[in-house]
């Protein structure tokens, strides 16, 4: 049995400024990805070829960090507590005390590489097969942060890893949150990243990653508590993170079966 370091949700103070881990684990993850890009338009010409450069990068970090925050924030407004919020809306900017939805992050990112290839003037896919290998860093740094804040936490169990959080009751507990960061943060980045070293169809690094998402969540989800304002939504199991991650498992299946005919 393990507890948890309960961990202090605040890093350091600069004045009158509090700057909380999980703000930093964003950080931690865009910074992560802008070196892992770099490592691979040097490593690999075909991204030359296709005149990603630093300059194109560090733009490309701009649109994805502006996508993840707006979208991820919107979509747990939306998906998770919209009755909450409706009556609280200056709660809606508070993001460094949690309270953010990976779906939502998702579709905000889409649209914004969206918008991002056309001003580079490169297909969607493309761009988005580009983002594929290196995505995953972000969700090991998202999760740890989760995990900072003790949020996220699954059910009680006797397994000898099951840990006890300081808000989570006196039994043990699964790490769920660090479940995820294993499962959707480095083994999925360490897939795509092997699949990656050899030239793809457009889509294929993209459907890999929405599929390896979409069954990581799922499964985790079997041992997490579910948010306890939805509770389950069908047969005392299903949650809505898997119901919003179906969409993606079907997407991403169609992606790799549809470009790889």
């Amino acid at each position: 049995m393990l507890t948890h370091p309960n961990f202090d949700p605040v890093a350091f103070q600069l004045g009158p400024l509090a700057v909380h881990w999980y703000g930093l684990m964003y950080v931690c993850g865009f910074v992560s990805a802008y070196l892992l890009w770099l490592y691979r338009i040097r490593t690999y010409p075909r991204y030359a070829d296709a005149n990603w450069n630093a300059d194109r990068i560090s733009d490309l970090i701009f649109y994805g960090a502006l996508g993840a925050v707006i979208g991820g924030r919107l979509g747990y407004v939306l998906f998770y507590k919209p009755a909450y919020y409706l009556n609280n809306l200056t709660e809606v900017v508070f993001i460094q005390e949690g309270g953010m939805s990976f779906h939502g992050g998702l579709l905000g990112v889409i649209c914004a590489l969206y918008l991002f290839s056309r001003k580079i003037n490169l297909p969607f896919l493309q761009v988005a097969d580009f983002v594929a290998p290196v995505a995953p860093i972000g969700l090991f740094f998202g999760r740890m942060g989760n995990f900072i804040n003790q949020e996220l936490w699954g059910k009680t169990t006797d397994l000898p890893w099951g840990m006890i959080f300081s808000n989570g009751g006196p039994l043990p507990r699964h790490p769920s949150m660090v479940y995820e960061a294993i499962l959707e943060g480095l083994l999925l980045l360490a897939i795509i990243w092997l699949v990656a070293r050899k030239e793809r169809a457009f889509g294929t690094l993209s459907g890999l990653f929405l599929i390896g998402y979409s069954l990581s969540r799922m499964l985790v989800e079997l041992v997490r508590v579910p948010d306890q304002h939805l509770n389950y939504l069908l047969f005392d199991w299903v949650t809505m993170g898997q119901v919003l991650s179906l969409p993606m498992l079907l997407l991403g299946l169609f992606l790799v079966f549809k470009t790889n005919r």
